[in-house]
């Protein structure tokens, strides 16, 4: 997108705020607000909503989940909201609640990645303009545990690894670029997925959406 991205940081730690505020602010992001609870947060998004919320999985008061409950209320009362949770662990049923109550306009990352700049700012833009953005080392957990569950058994292993890059959030061009094939050869894997997964053919970008959720939830059945 041609604008800056606006975000607001919610995460327990005043450090790592700090240290992200001046990563994300020396890329031309623009910090909005940064917060250490969901209450704060709340009273902020209040004055004014960012393009995208970037929150912490374990904050007050319990230090479990209170990150992926957050995403899904914001979601509800805020719909066009960006939201980005950053994890340190990998932890694939996190990413599968998360993408069940926010189903696009989402990403899960790990933190440690953060600090990867332009994984961190495409991440960034591809929540803000309302795709997905998820962590490939949960991907690839997921990939492991679902390859033979329900309607994804039916896949050639081809077709999974491109189901696996369309969760992750990559366009048709990007997944070509990197298993080295045509991006027409793409296209009819896609395809394929979309039969195998009973979505119909009209409702555009959000199919892929839907794909990735039935990848990530397929070994949850």
């Amino acid at each position: 997108m041609d604008e800056a991205v606006t975000v607001a940081l919610c995460d327990d730690s005043g450090i790592f705020r700090q240290g992200m505020a001046m990563l994300l602010e020396a890329a031309g992001i623009r910090v909005s607000s940064s917060t250490g609870s969901g209450d704060e947060l709340l009273a902020v998004l209040r004055r004014g909503l960012p393009d995208v919320v970037i929150l912490d999985v374990r904050m007050p008061p319990t230090h479990t989940d209170e990150g992926i409950r957050l995403a899904a209320d914001l979601r509800r009362d805020h719909p066009a909201l960006g939201i980005l949770v950053l994890s340190t662990y990998v932890e694939p049923d996190w990413a599968t609640r998360l993408l069940k109550d926010v189903p696009s306009g989402v990403g899960y990352l790990l933190k440690d990645r953060v600090t990867d700049v332009r994984t961190l700012i495409d991440a960034l833009h591809r929540v803000a303009e309302g795709s997905i953005a998820l962590e490939p080392h949960v991907v690839a957990a997921m990939l492991t545990s679902a390859r033979d569950a329900g309607p994804l058994q039916r896949l050639s292993d081809q077709e999974r690894r491109v189901l696996g890059l369309i969760a992750e959030g990559h366009s048709n061009e990007a997944i070509a670029d990197r298993i080295g094939v045509s991006e027409r050869t793409v296209e009819s894997h896609v395809a394929a997925i979309f039969r195998c997964l009973g979505l119909p053919a009209n409702h555009g970008v959000n199919r892929r959406v839907q794909a990735a959720v039935a990848y990530l939830h397929a070994n949850r059945r």
